[in-house]
């Protein structure tokens, strides 16, 4: 079995996983590989190539950046920022400016529909629906890209920073590489509108989008159990026998 964790987890978790899967039955021994890598390797990055390559993978709970080259992560940076994250965003925004209470569901379609990480060419307005808090009864307002840009903007920066942070860490060889080629975005929160653009903007790189955001980092498990023999190089050190 192989398990893809963040790559900013402790040991303490790391063991928590491994334990949990061989408690469901699993196999001796359970490999751990680092999310951004199994992003990358599903994305179709050449990641055994001496050059370098740089994945930002948007999931759920975090947001995973590396640069990898070699078969390794030579640098990366994980926050607990993610799609969750932005959802919860919206729904405090919407709480705190028009007393409606939203639930998940609905706070993530929300933030799929309007949602962006800068200006639009044409902005536009929808109806929300949700639960008065002061009558308790059933309400409809009335929001915008403008407003929903808003509320997610303090998560969006920190995911933008995360890249800032990484990109700074990267050797001057490998940045130029990267400079060529781009970064490549996967995860379910690459599919934020303007986000492309607001990262080549604010990072000066070319940015290109993986043929399957959502599904990179199954994709690159998969990959790897169907080549068991050469993850090895892909593990931390610490997970090699």
């Amino acid at each position: 079995m192989v398990i893809c964790v963040p790559s900013g987890v402790t040991g303490v978790e790391k063991r928590a996983v491994q334990d949990a899967a061989e408690y469901a039955g699993a196999r001796k021994p359970v490999r751990i590989i680092e999310e951004p890598m199994a992003a990358a390797i599903g994305s179709g990055l050449p990641v055994q190539d001496p050059t370098g390559s740089m994945i930002v993978d948007i999931g759920g709970g975090t947001t995973e950046v590396a640069v990898i080259s070699l078969g390794g992560v030579v640098t990366s940076q994980s926050v607990r920022v993610g799609g969750d994250e932005l959802d919860e965003a919206v729904i405090q925004f919407i709480k705190k400016e028009y007393s409606l209470a939203l639930g998940e569901r609905t706070a993530e379609l929300v933030k799929m529909e309007l949602g962006s990480a800068s200006e639009l060419e044409q902005e536009f307005q929808a109806e929300v629906r949700g639960r008065d808090l002061v009558t308790g009864l059933p309400k409809t307002i009335v929001t915008s890209t403008i407003e929903i840009r808003e509320a997610i903007s303090e998560p969006v920066t920190s995911v933008i920073d995360a890249v800032k942070v990484t990109l700074d860490r990267t050797p001057p060889e490998l940045a130029a590489d990267i400079m060529e080629r781009g970064i490549m975005l996967a995860g379910g929160g690459a599919l934020l509108h303007g986000l492309p653009e607001r990262l080549a903007a604010e990072t000066g790189m070319p940015i290109c989008l993986a043929p399957r955001p959502l599904d990179a980092v199954a994709l690159g498990s998969g990959q790897i159990l169907e080549e068991f023999d050469a993850l090895e190089g892909l593990l931390p050190s610490s997970e090699r026998e």
